[in-house]
């Protein structure tokens, strides 16, 4: 009798316990509408992560969440990255996200026309990176070497996406040289147009993106800067000499005309060194397709658009008619 009392009382702890153990992993703590983060780092141990998550209130049972956490084997499989915690949560549940690899993917989205400095500005305040360190990556030769480029400009395509909270500025590089592979690889032809390179028509490209943001333009505009190549005239081109003069936030002034940077195609035949920002679509299927024209010479009127000439005569009247409607427009007797 005494060992049947011992028994049913043994088994009546055990089943205490596992029950305790089924309430205490599936208990859930409510957090409203206040979303808790946790950090987790590339080597980071899972009890390091289990102290986040006691710590900041997401779950209560440390010793729960480290049995269960062993148990699924997630001590040695966490991934790295941002997970953000809001609502009811339970040891369950969070196991459940980890197991999951259900981290944040921060939304970046890069505008067509982006420099360098843009893309790394924009990611810097998103993922919380190094801005410098990403633009020195343009001028670390072992890592260009990787895609067998020569500059990270126009390479860094401008798309929206999707990265993990935590990503290396060097994996962010990697994904947005794909995607530019992945966006223009159908494009090109075993021939291009006037016998210029690949790299060429992504310069080409970059400096069409910057004259206009106007679809049925960009092959006007195109015909333009084949046409002066072809001519060997210089490019005049104002957005390179902005580039290589750091980027400026005011007009370009005649004096910056004459600074000699490799960017100032007014000093210097051909196309830039590099691209001057990462072109869209639209803008390198202009540059490999022009329209037929025999324009040299365009000049933005007051609305936006562009005039094309074909000789300079023709060009300086038109600048000179633009100038006197922007007289006009803003004259006095025009805002009575």
């Amino acid at each position: 009798m005494k060992h049947t009392t011992v028994i049913i009382f043994i088994l009546l702890l055990f089943l205490a316990i596992i029950g305790y153990s089924v309430y205490t992993y599936y208990h859930e703590i409510d957090l409203g509408s206040e979303v808790v983060t946790i950090i987790i780092k590339p080597g980071d141990s899972f009890h390091a992560t289990t102290e986040q998550l006691v710590t900041k209130k997401v779950v209560e049972s440390k010793t729960m969440l480290l049995l269960a956490g062993r148990l699924f084997g997630l001590d040695k499989r966490l991934t790295p990255g941002r997970y953000d915690f809001k609502g009811e949560n339970s040891c369950h549940s969070v196991l459940k996200k980890l197991a999951n690899a259900d981290f944040v993917k921060i939304k970046i989205t890069i505008p067509e026309g982006s420099t360098i400095w843009k893309v790394a500005s924009i990611i810097a305040h998103k993922l919380n990176l190094d801005s410098a360190g990403f633009v020195a990556l343009n001028h670390d030769a072992s890592f260009l070497r990787r895609y067998k480029i020569s500059s990270l400009e126009g390479y860094l395509f401008p798309e929206t996406y999707f990265f993990p909270w935590g990503i290396s500025d060097t994996n962010i590089i990697d994904d947005m040289i794909k995607m530019y592979h992945h966006k223009t690889d159908s494009l090109w032809l075993d021939t291009i147009i006037d016998n210029l390179s690949r790299y060429d028509i992504l310069k080409l490209a970059s400096i069409i993106e910057a004259e206009t943001g106007l679809d049925d333009e960009r092959p006007l505009v195109s015909s333009v800067y084949h046409n002066r190549l072809k001519k060997h005239i210089r490019l005049d081109a104002d957005p390179t000499v902005i580039y290589g003069l750091g980027g400026l936030e005011r007009p370009l002034f005649r004096k910056d005309l004459k600074k000699d940077t490799p960017y100032n195609t007014y000093l210097h035949y051909g196309l830039p060194p590099t691209p001057i920002n990462s072109p869209g679509l639209a803008s390198i299927k202009a540059a490999l397709h022009p329209k037929t024209t025999n324009y040299l010479y365009f000049v933005a009127n007051e609305n936006g658009r562009h005039y094309f000439s074909k000789t300079n005569a023709e060009h300086n009247r038109m600048k000179r008619r633009i100038k006197a409607e922007k007289r006009k427009l803003f004259s006095p007797t025009n805002h009575r």
